[in-house]
């Protein structure tokens, strides 16, 4: 369960969306507070794209409540997104535009002065080794220097809570590695992070773990205390029981 004493960044609750007939949300509830890592686990198709698309506001879900640091996404959608940060698993930079540049139109769109604007970026470039790529356009970039920018990106804002949805797909062992490192790290700084995966591995790291499966969470805990509920030798034994799903091995 949450941390009682941590304050609440991001409160979801009763959530419902379906699709026509075809429920993808059912009545979800779930915190993240301040300083969590928090990851949500699902095979695909298990409603976790549809979580990610409520919660950026592409799309208003059909019941329930969702809050950002006391905002309602649907009272004070402004308020509510100018406090997210989020990386998508399809990736949205502009792959004409150098990382720089990237980078100062997300500041522009968040009211960010050219000075103040500047010296994030380049304390977010220095702290991701991509000082020496600011030049370079996008397209050059490997795939994992690509979601390091994103991840600046999401940063340059200094949002309270940060959504990575599936963001480690069609990365190499060594660039996932990586990435879940330089978030587990934000924690330190009281971020908020929901982590969205199907990679049980990833989920091992955060100090919660929600168990989505067909729209429903079914499990909700600690890694440790999810295994040890469920009688089986590890996490993704456990995911599987749950799921009927092949769990993912680590790449």
């Amino acid at each position: 369960m949450p941390d009682s004493a941590r304050e609440v960044l991001l409160s979801v609750r009763g959530v419902r969306k379906s699709y026509g007939a075809r429920p993808a949300l059912k009545g979800v509830d779930l915190q993240v507070c301040a300083g969590e890592f928090v990851a949500l686990l699902g095979p695909n198709g298990a409603g976790k794209s549809t979580l990610f698309q409520l919660l950026t506001g592409l799309f208003n879900a059909d019941a329930g409540q969702v809050q950002v640091c006391g905002h309602d996404m649907r009272v004070a959608p402004v308020s509510a997104l100018g406090r997210i940060g989020v990386v998508f698993q399809q990736m949205t930079l502009d792959m004409d535009l150098s990382v720089e540049a990237n980078l100062v139109f997300h500041a522009r769109l968040h009211g960010l002065g050219p000075r103040l604007a500047a010296a994030r970026i380049d304390d977010a470039l220095a702290r991701l080794g991509l000082g020496e790529r600011r030049g370079d356009r996008v397209r050059e970039l490997s795939g994992g220097n690509r979601r390091k920018v994103e991840l600046a990106r999401a940063l340059i804002h200094r949002p309270s809570v940060l959504l990575m949805d599936e963001a480690t797909v069609g990365l190499d062992p060594a660039s996932r590695r990586h990435l879940l490192d330089e978030v587990l790290g934000l924690r330190a700084t009281g971020v908020g992070v929901l982590w969205a995966s199907h990679l049980v591995d990833e989920a091992e790291a955060a100090d919660r773990v929600l168990v989505l499966h067909r729209g429903e969470l079914l499990a909700e805990g600690a890694p440790a205390a999810l295994v040890q509920a469920s009688g089986r030798a590890s996490l993704a034994e456990a995911f599987l029981d749950m799921t009927g799903a092949g769990a993912a091995a680590p790449a």
